[in-house]
């Protein structure tokens, strides 16, 4: 992943995942142990912390498990993919909606503000599937 040229605590976070990996590696029954994937959210809203709209299981065995978190700018979605899929997953972001597409799992998430589709992708590493949604700016 490239480095934000304007953030000065890149560096920072690479070295802090490594740490919290050398940590893990050294907890006891580490062989079980595995980091699946992380988010740091290093941009402060004008409001305080970033706000979580939904975490843990979901409604029903069809739906993929997924947290949301907002700032004023933008909107983070990281959901856990199954460990066998027949398929790639896909996010299909439109402006009001996201549906994350795994096999026959399809998991749609309205969303309250409008999404600049441009500037918004996804990416999928280890089980994670990272969505990154860009707002669209009130005029």
């Amino acid at each position: 992943m490239q480095n934000n040229p304007g953030g000065p605590y890149d560096d920072v976070f690479i070295n802090l995942a490594k740490i919290v990996e050398d940590i893990v590696k050294n907890m006891p029954e580490s062989q079980h142990a595995r980091i699946v994937g992380y988010t740091i959210i290093t941009r402060q809203t004008g409001s305080g912390d970033p706000d979580v709209f939904r975490a843990g299981a979901p409604d029903d065995d069809g739906e993929v498990p997924y947290e949301v978190v907002e700032t004023d700018d933008d909107l983070f979605i990281t959901a856990m993919m199954p460990s066998d899929p027949r398929n790639a997953p896909i996010a299909d972001i439109e402006v009001n909606c996201v549906r994350i597409v795994v096999d026959d799992k399809i998991t749609t998430i309205m969303l309250d503000n409008p999404i600049d589709r441009i500037h918004s992708y996804y990416r999928v590493h280890r089980g994670v599937m990272d969505i990154s949604l860009k707002k669209v700016k009130n005029l």
